[in-house]
């Protein structure tokens, strides 16, 4: 019975994508409203390493700058990708990572 659960069998979650690299550019549009109550969303491109990634936000500034080494999570949706909420951020060298 493969692709077939028994009632209460746990499932296993596929792990998030992973990515790291150097920010090459930011582009910022927005504010958008989704629907009435939602708050207004800013949607920015970010190009690492020569791919491109869509993240929704709040903030129309990003807490990274051009040239910052960036870790996230992201997911494949269809030819797009997009960066988990929350999960950006810069890297740190623990060699550089002062006391």
């Amino acid at each position: 019975m493969a692709g077939k659960f028994r009632p209460g069998a746990r499932r296993t979650r596929t792990p998030k994508l992973q990515g790291k690299g150097v920010l090459e550019s930011i582009t910022t549009e927005g504010p958008f409203q989704e629907w009435l109550g939602m708050p207004e969303l800013y949607r920015h491109t970010l190009v690492v390493d020569a791919v491109s990634y869509s993240y929704q936000t709040e903030d129309p500034e990003l807490s990274v700058a051009l040239g910052d080494v960036v870790v996230f999570r992201y997911k494949e949706a269809g030819k797009a990708l997009w960066i988990d909420r929350n999960s950006l951020g810069v890297w740190i060298d623990p060699a550089t990572f002062s006391r």
